[in-house]
C-alpha cells in the first residue's frame, strides 16, 4: 500500500532527525507517534471488518497530527532546522490527506 510505504519513509526520517537528540523523552515521543501512523495502518489492514479498518485509519490520522505538532515544538527547541521542518511537515500532511481520502472511500 502506498500510504503505508510513505508512512514508513516518515518513520525513517523521524529516527534520523532525532538520532542526535539528548532529550530522550522527546525523542521517544516523536518516533512513537511516527511509528503509530505506520503501525495503525498495518493493524487496521489486518482486521476483518471495514469498521475496524476505518477505526485504525482514524487513529493513524490522529498520530499524523501529533507528529506535526511535535515537529513544530522540535523546531522551537532547535532540535531540527527550518529546512528539516519544511521537508517533514508536507510529508506528514500528505499522509494525513491520503488517510482522509482512504477513509472516505471506505465509507462509500
Amino acid at each position: 500500500m502506498e500510504i503505508w510505504k510513505k508512512s514508513k519513509e516518515l518513520v525513517l526520517l523521524a529516527y534520523r532527525i532525532s538520532k542526535p537528540l539528548k532529550d530522550f523523552e522527546f525523542k521517544n515521543q516523536i518516533t512513537s507517534c511516527a511509528l503509530s501512523i505506520m503501525n495503525n495502518i498495518a493493524e487496521g489492514f489486518e482486521r476483518m471488518t471495514e469498521k475496524d479498518y476505518r477505526h485504525f485509519l482514524f487513529m493513524a490520522k490522529g498520530s499524523a497530527g501529533e507528529f506535526r505538532s511535535m515537529l513544530y515544538i522540535a523546531r522551537e527547541l532547535s532540535y531540527i532546522t527550518e529546512d528539516e521542518l519544511n521537508i517533514l511537515i508536507p510529508k506528514a500532511e500528505e499522509i494525513s490527506k491520503m488517510l482522509s481520502g482512504y477513509i472516505k472511500s471506505l465509507s462509500k
